[in-house]
């Protein structure tokens, strides 16, 4: 979270967003703010709602983890705006996004090219996930990986493993973060092949390395080509 959007918080009259998201917040919103919590799979409803109370004069805040912008509510609530021919003005705070907060607990694996891919199949058909980590696996960049797998939901990550497997050496370091920025936070580095005997849920993000990668002390380091020795 950046200094802005705490601010940002602290001065809502309405506070809109997923009940986790809600929780790790509650604590900045003010007292007489007015709080609007709700599950996974009503994200469009929840920006229908946060439009209907800007509208009402309120100062609203559309609350999402890591980035708005990154896989996040940013896009909705533009739409909603748009669709509803409104002249709410709407600002976009970014913030820390799962990938840059695991890749500094991590080292520095995404210091050159790199490619995100969510492994959730809810909204984006599997087919078009693995297309993208077929690509993505050939073209040598570093690989992080959202929303890696749930109870319910084993098989993404499993078809993900087995496409890299395809074509990244299976020594290439490969770094699993839980709860990145959060209370009980935990990074550690494994390699590709042991990639299945980690544990993975969905408050985990995954950084793949790729044939520039290597360990420095025990971090992940990609090399960008520069020469040490001048």
């Amino acid at each position: 979270m950046t200094p802005k959007v705490r601010i940002a918080i602290e001065e809502a009259d309405v506070v809109v967003g997923y009940g986790t998201y809600i929780k790790l917040i509650r604590g900045i919103v003010r007292k007489d703010a007015e709080i609007i919590s709700g599950t996974m799979g009503k994200e469009v409803e929840r920006a229908k709602i946060a439009v209907k109370k800007a509208n009402e004069n309120n100062k609203v805040v559309m609350v999402s983890s890591g980035d708005p912008g990154v896989y996040g509510m940013a896009g909705i609530v533009l739409e909603v705006v748009a669709q509803e021919k409104t002249q709410v003005p709407v600002e976009i705070l970014p913030g820390v996004t799962a990938a840059s907060a695991a890749s500094a607990l991590l080292g520095a694996p995404l210091i050159s090219d790199f490619a995100v891919i969510s492994l959730s199949d809810l909204l984006t058909p599997l087919e078009k996930i693995e297309r993208r980590l077929e690509l993505a696996s050939q073209a040598d960049m570093s690989i992080v990986l959202y929303n890696p797998q749930s109870h319910g939901r084993i098989e993404p990550l499993t078809k993900a493993y087995e496409i890299m497997m395809k074509h990244i050496k299976p020594d290439t370091p490969v770094g699993i973060v839980r709860q990145a920025g959060r209370e009980g936070q935990e990074a550690k580095v494994t390699t590709l092949k042991n990639l299945l005997n980690e544990e993975i849920d969905m408050v985990t993000t995954i950084i793949v390395g790729n044939s520039a990668t290597k360990l420095v002390n025990g971090k992940m380091v990609t090399a960008r080509g520069y020469d040490l020795t001048n």
